[in-house]
């Protein structure tokens, strides 16, 4: 019998391949017998048959920790050792996850992984699976970690670590909230010189300047304060906070003058309300302020006015990735934005093989697009694809040409 094969040069205990309709030799790989593998396309090259290689035939067994469950879409689509619903064995469901803990299936077993609980995160003390993640953190018994205590009631636990650091004073919460919290009671306006105290921006009905109310300084209320977007950049309390924040030329305080170095004053969510000047690196400013609660887009189209829910903003966006402004303001992408241009992208183990703006075939284990469109498995000897893979197990000792 005369037999097309192949040699490779690195082997290891699986070999690779995409598809195989005849018998082949692996050179140098002696593999036990009759356990299905993997084989790497054929390179086309004709070798000739040698003493002691292991010639690989188109297997329909399932390579080890693979199977068929009842469920199955194609032969040999079920890993044991990662699928949660069938982990270990088919129909062996790992728990449902909760808010609490994450169930997912690691070699074939069951492990829980704990979730948040509020601010706080969950723990497992007892090591008792079915009771879940049975612990808070963040209480005087289990601070931050399992059986780390805070025995000082002047030091209770908080957000894991046992006191408030310096310069902030515990506030108790309602038990129920699970935590307390640290504040600067010498500045807060709602914890003015104590827990709780919230000042009257009113005040004691006195005249307020322009822009300005009465809150917190120093632990007391009824401290004159410039209103959150004005600055009192001339000293003077009679004309009040007379400059807006967050313009060009006053932008995060007074005389933060952004003309002068070429740039735009920007509030961004995460630093509202503070303002800065400019984009950071690598980022470029698609925004432009117009009325409050708006930011104009610059696209190529036009100008797009867009509402928003804070205060109006500038936009700072890193055209190389953001689908919404892929290589330039405004340039939307219904794909992945990459180095500034659009791709669309089919997630791993799918792919578009009939043109259609979907992701329709399952590579991983469809024989008939195994590891791509079109490529097929050897259907009628039953050879099954396992990770994008046709299956291959030495040859039987005849001349059927299907693994043993």
């Amino acid at each position: 019998m005369s037999r097309k094969t192949l040699c490779l040069t690195t082997i290891s205990v699986l070999v690779l391949a995409a598809s195989c309709s005849d018998a082949r030799n692996i050179g140098d790989y002696r593999a036990p017998a009759s356990v299905p593998s993997f084989v790497e396309p054929d390179s086309g090259a004709e070798v000739s048959f040698e003493a002691g290689l292991t010639s690989y035939c188109p297997s329909n067994q399932c390579p080890a920790g693979w199977t068929t469950c009842p469920e199955s879409f194609f032969p040999c689509d079920v890993d044991l050792k990662t699928d949660p619903l069938n982990c270990g064995a088919c129909g062996a469901s790992c728990p449902a996850s909760t808010f609490n803990e994450h169930f997912s299936c690691v070699d074939g077993q069951c492990v829980m992984t704990c979730s948040f609980a509020g601010l706080q995160p969950r723990l497992d003390c007892d090591g008792v699976p079915d009771n879940g993640c049975e612990t808070i953190s963040g209480t005087n018994d289990n601070c931050g970690a399992c059986g780390v205590k805070c025995p000082d009631p002047d030091y209770p636990c908080i957000m894991g670590k046992c006191g408030c650091p310096s310069g902030l004073t515990l506030c108790d919460l309602p038990p129920e909230w699970g935590f307390n919290l640290c504040l600067n009671t010498n500045s807060d306006d709602e914890n003015c010189g104590a827990c709780f105290n919230a000042c009257d921006p009113a005040g004691d009905g006195g005249v307020r300047p322009d822009h300005m109310y009465f809150g917190c300084l120093k632990g007391e209320c009824g401290q004159l304060k410039c209103e959150v977007g004005w600055a009192n950049c001339d000293g003077l309390l009679a004309n009040g906070c007379e400059t807006p924040a967050g313009t060009d030329t006053d932008c995060a305080g007074c005389g933060d003058d952004c003309t002068a170095r070429g740039q735009t004053c920007l509030r961004t969510p995460e630093t509202q309300p503070k303002a800065y000047c400019g984009c950071e690196e690598g980022q470029t400013f698609c925004g432009e302020c117009k009325s409050p609660g708006t930011v104009v887009v610059h696209g190529p189209d036009g100008d797009v006015t867009i509402p928003l829910p804070v205060e109006c903003r500038g936009l700072c966006i890193d055209v190389t990735t953001d689908a919404d402004n892929c290589g330039g303001c405004g340039l939307k992408c219904d794909g992945s934005c990459e180095h500034g241009s659009c791709v669309r992208h089919c997630p791993l183990g799918r792919a578009d093989c009939d043109g259609n703006p979907d992701c329709e075939v399952n590579t991983l284990s469809d024989p008939q697009n195994c590891g791509g469109c079109g490529v097929v498995c050897n259907a009628i000897k039953g050879q099954a694809c396992v990770r994008g893979q046709c299956v291959v197990a030495p040859c039987d000792d005849g001349d059927g040409g299907l693994a043993r």
